[in-house]
């Protein structure tokens, strides 16, 4: 038992010195999954960025998997029809859930454990969320080869225990996309690219065989199309309706990524990529400041060029209630003035306002 203590605590200093090195939400993958490998004992690996504000992945690292079975990956967590997706297990109040566990020994009963896992030769799985704050930063999942032992209880005791810490150090990873973006050229174009109903690509214009070239993941991991492409698109060929997630290039763009379901005889989703509008960027910043449920909501009116006595009635607060939140969230995002804030929260770069690092 000792022993297991110090382990979970060595691990805790790991995540929390890696917080503290700043890396991109990629890298930062990288070096959690070499962290944990042992004290998890996995033979295969997927880490997931996604859009803070929906949930839905548009990012992947991974290890371990087939690439070919990628897009039917992505179908089946979308599909909403097995208990260990990742919006199923924060559906049930969990951050953390393995299939032995969803399934009370019946892995059989997933639909995911029949038709990917197990084919693939996998057992039991362990699945991540890395919510915090009202923010949706991060997923993983963690596969053992079939004839392994399930996961345990000090390793889901493990699991429940870092979630929070990684959770935190991929806000701060996004807070540092958001302070150090790239500027939209003026006028930018929106790139458009057609998806077949399977998430293949169909066809492009030029803006977007450059911008898919720009977010390649690593060769083959997801065949030919990015993450936040193919998930976009299958929730708008799942749903019917037009779908949008909001992404970070690797090379420090925000970009809204809009779906839309095609009629005609071959169907097919249209996905079209434009700058994130201050409104887009709006709540991804809010989020990422680490702003509590009432800060949040003082600040998007605030951003909004609410008054505070309006502020106040509509919160159902007093007006020194709204000022203490105001003064609050001033420190917290490093700003002096509403002025300054409601730059930090809406634009889509900031080159006068000499902020602290993030």
């Amino acid at each position: 038992m000792a022993k297991r203590r110090e382990l979970e605590r060595e691990v805790l200093r790991s995540i929390d010195e890696l917080a503290a090195s700043k890396l991109p939400a990629a890298d930062l993958f990288r070096e959690l999954h070499a962290l944990l490998r042992g004290p998890f004992g996995f033979d295969g690996g997927c880490w997931h960025g996604t859009d803070p504000v929906t949930g839905f992945p548009t990012s992947t690292v991974a290890d371990g998997l087939d690439p070919a079975r990628f897009e039917q990956a992505v179908r089946l967590e979308l599909q909403g029809e097995d208990a260990t997706t990742f919006g199923a297990i924060r559906a049930a109040g969990h951050r953390v859930q393995t299939i032995g566990r969803a399934t009370d020994g019946h892995p059989e009963r997933s639909v995911r454990y029949r038709e990917l896992l197990h084919p693939c030769g996998y057992g039991d799985e362990l699945r991540i969320n890395f919510d915090l704050g009202g923010g949706r930063w991060g997923c993983a999942a963690f596969m053992r080869e079939s004839g392994r032992d399930p996961y345990d209880l000090p390793e889901l005791r493990l699991a429940e225990r870092i979630a929070a810490p990684i959770g935190a150090a991929l806000r701060g990873a996004h807070l540092t996309a958001l302070r150090t973006a790239r500027p939209s050229p003026p006028a930018q174009a929106p790139a458009v690219a057609v998806l077949d109903t399977h998430g293949r690509l169909r066809s492009t214009d030029a803006a977007a065989r450059d911008l898919i070239a720009r977010m390649a993941e690593p060769a083959g991991l997801t065949g030919s199309v990015p993450s936040g492409f193919l998930t976009v698109s299958r929730q708008a060929t799942r749903t019917g309706r037009p779908t949008e997630v909001r992404v970070c290039t690797p090379d420090g763009q925000w970009l809204a990524l809009h779906a839309t379901p095609l009629d005609g005889p071959t169907g097919g989703v249209a996905v079209i990529a434009t700058p994130v509008s201050p409104v887009q960027r709006l709540p991804l910043a809010v989020l990422a400041h680490g702003l509590s449920p009432r800060e949040q909501q003082v600040a998007l009116h605030a951003a909004r060029g609410t008054s505070t006595k309006d502020i106040a009635a509509l919160l159902h607060l007093t007006v020194p209630t709204v000022q203490q939140h105001v003064g609050a969230i001033l420190t917290k995002t490093g700003t002096r003035t509403r002025r300054e804030l409601v730059t930090l929260l809406m634009a889509d770069h900031l080159p006068t306002l000499g902020l602290p690092p993030a």
